[in-house]
């Protein structure tokens, strides 16, 4: 007898999460670029100390942690910012070439486009931005900043992981 009357309500559910994983499944995936996260030296040996291996080095691991979550979310599929290298290096850093990101990121079949910036205060003390636009309009979709103190570059990457998971993924959902 409790099976009888179980069936429907089992039915239902049944159909419940069929549809759904019907309309999860239907939701486009979006393709954006990740540009390389940049490094930006406002610190008082900026014109004495260059960026050096390391610093490279936490850069591309910052980059990949976020193009990880992009992945693992299963909703962005990245596409590779390298064959507009020539283009990048032309406007000098994508910080200050007044959007050309978006239009590089379009060009490259990008429906967004991804930057990161650290900006070095001191040697222990950094702020990290990352910045998602539409790349057809140029308009921020999703935007975070974190302040990282009394650390080093080897911070960088907690702190793209951080800007990620706190703001950067919320803000992309609600679009």
């Amino acid at each position: 007898m409790a099976m009888t009357n179980g069936f429907p309500i089992c039915s239902l559910l049944l159909t419940a999460l069929l549809a759904s994983v019907q309309i999860a499944a239907a939701e486009p995936v979006k393709d954006i670029v990740v540009f390389d996260f940049e490094m930006m030296d406002s610190s008082a040996a900026a014109g004495i100390i260059p960026q050096d291996e390391i610093d490279t080095r936490y850069l591309v691991e910052s980059t990949q942690v976020a193009k990880a979550f992009l992945q693992s979310s299963g909703a962005y599929k990245i596409v590779d910012a390298k064959p507009a290298a020539t283009e990048v290096a032309q406007a000098g850093s994508l910080r200050s070439c007044k959007g050309c990101e978006a239009a590089i990121a379009s060009k490259l079949g990008g429906e967004l486009a991804m930057t990161g910036i650290v900006n070095r205060i001191s040697r222990t003390e950094f702020e990290m931005v990352i910045k998602v636009v539409d790349s057809d309009t140029g308009i921020p979709v999703a935007f975070g900043y974190t302040g990282l103190r009394m650390g080093a570059n080897y911070a960088w990457p907690r702190g793209a992981k951080w800007l990620m998971e706190q703001r950067v993924m919320a803000k992309l959902s609600d679009k």
